[in-house]
């Protein structure tokens, strides 16, 4: 039995990781064991949540890793946890193009958990009653056990408000007064990641909490969460999952064959490179590496014996002139002879040039700044062999940047509206972000194709 519960809302910008963020802040701070996970393939959120839960956050995303996986997921990140918490995407029904799929009504039809619906109260009153309704009886499988409401600017508005939603059958679980104080800062991308912002950023989530347990009544809450039926069958489980990629393979032996030796993976981290998925480290070492996490920013060198590099996503833009000023990294980037996978921020470090500015040179072309948004899950074909792929297999990501690379080598990946990144037999480098859960065989072939430490060094 996992108690767990869904924030949604009718929009972005309802504040949804205000109150998902605080209230796994006031439950820890009860003592209680939180599991946080976010819906979508998004980052910053998971970081925030990760401070308020002492614990990682964890992304569930049934185009990235499959439907059947989502509740397998849920319970692997909610082991030993007293309630799991799970923050919505845009609007509790949108879901990819049209369609309902990977929405947050998705998710929580999938975990049969209940939902707290967050209303941004400011500049109605009674309305929030039609908008609740609606929300309500929308779609049959949903499970609207709350609301909280948010920005209420008085005590007379807050009462206005309630007294309306006694129509609609579903409790207030809380109100929260606006408050600039709780605010946080966002760029280009969205909200800054914790990562960047240390202190400030556990400061803010402890006030997140203080509001949250002020505002909200969280013994309800807790009883709401209660109420989500069993959850049964198996965990996700990083070693199972190798297990079954061995066991199937792909015809070519070192993806079969257990790795004889623990070959060091080295892996991005740093305010650079925030952007992973907590599952992906879990592959690495379940397939036979020690898994040991460098700072592009700060670190002259690559962590001693690394056999393997795994640059992800993150904000390189914002840190282009300290990337470049690592001189000595760069070079040794630029010389690694062993498989290298990069997403989105890794390619850019690995190109030519980021804004002007000499990255490692390893990626033929040129990237730059724009002012165009790209965005959206992708449905690409491998166009070779890399570390990562073979040669026409299919893979689901999602692409979310502002940037663009001008030139380049032989393509990684092909989708509809044309040719991403770049693929050789030691370089996978795309704005493709993937969900290794999805696709455990990547884990599996990088550390397959991992050379001997004494090679490198």
């Amino acid at each position: 039995m996992i108690p767990r519960l869904v924030v949604a809302a009718p929009s972005s910008g309802c504040g949804k990781t205000t109150v998902a963020t605080g209230l796994i802040a006031a439950l820890r701070a009860r003592g209680l064991a939180v599991s946080p996970h976010k819906v979508g393939p998004d980052y910053i959120d998971p970081g925030y949540h990760a401070l308020a839960a002492g614990r990682p956050g964890r992304n569930l995303d049934p185009w990235l890793t499959g439907e059947d996986r989502i509740a397998p997921l849920l319970r692997h990140g909610a082991a030993g946890c007293d309630v799991a918490v799970v923050e919505g995407v845009m609007g509790l029904f949108d879901g990819r193009g049209d369609t309902g799929f990977a929405s947050t009504a998705h998710i929580a039809a999938l975990l049969a958990a209940p939902v707290v619906l967050v209303v941004d109260a400011a500049r109605q009153s009674r309305s929030v009653a039609a908008l609740v309704h609606g929300f309500a009886t929308f779609e049959p499988g949903v499970r609207l056990g709350g609301v909280i409401l948010n920005r209420v600017g008085s005590q007379r508005h807050e009462e206005l408000c309630r007294s309306a939603l006694e129509a609609t059958g579903v409790p207030v679980l809380g109100a929260l007064r606006r408050d600039d104080a709780v605010v946080t800062p966002s760029r280009h991308l969205g909200l800054i990641p914790a990562a960047e912002r240390e202190a400030d950023a556990v400061a803010a989530v402890e006030r997140l909490g203080a509001l949250i347990a002020r505002s909200c009544d969280l013994d309800a809450l807790l009883r709401l969460a209660s109420t989500a039926p069993p959850l049964p069958g198996p965990s996700w489980d990083a070693a199972a999952e190798i297990e079954r990629v061995r066991g199937i393979g792909d015809g070519r032996a070192e993806d079969a064959a257990p790795v004889p030796a623990r070959p060091v993976v080295a892996v991005a981290g740093g305010p650079a490179f925030t952007f992973s998925y907590a599952e992906h480290v879990e592959l690495l070492r379940a397939a036979g590496a020690d898994v040991a996490v460098f700072d592009p920013l700060r670190d002259e060198a690559l962590p001693e014996g690394a056999a393997a590099l795994v640059i992800g996503g993150g904000f390189p833009e914002v840190h282009a002139a300290e990337l470049a000023a690592n001189e000595r990294l760069r070079a040794e980037v630029a010389a690694f002879g062993g498989p290298i996978a990069a997403e989105c921020a890794g390619l850019l470090y690995l190109c030519e040039e980021l804004d002007g500015r000499k990255m490692c040179g390893r990626v033929p072309g040129r990237a730059r700044m724009t002012s165009r948004l790209t965005l959206g899950y992708r449905d690409a074909v491998a166009v070779d062999s890399s570390p990562l792929t073979r040669p026409g297999e299919r893979f689901q990501g999602h692409e979310f940047h502002r940037t663009a690379l001008d030139g380049g080598g032989p393509p990684l990946f092909r989708w509809r509206d044309g040719a991403d990144g770049y693929g050789d037999a030691h370089v996978a480098a795309s704005y493709l972000h993937l969900h290794w859960a999805g696709y455990p065989e990547a884990a599996q072939r990088l550390v397959s194709s991992s050379r001997s430490p004494s090679v490198l060094r």
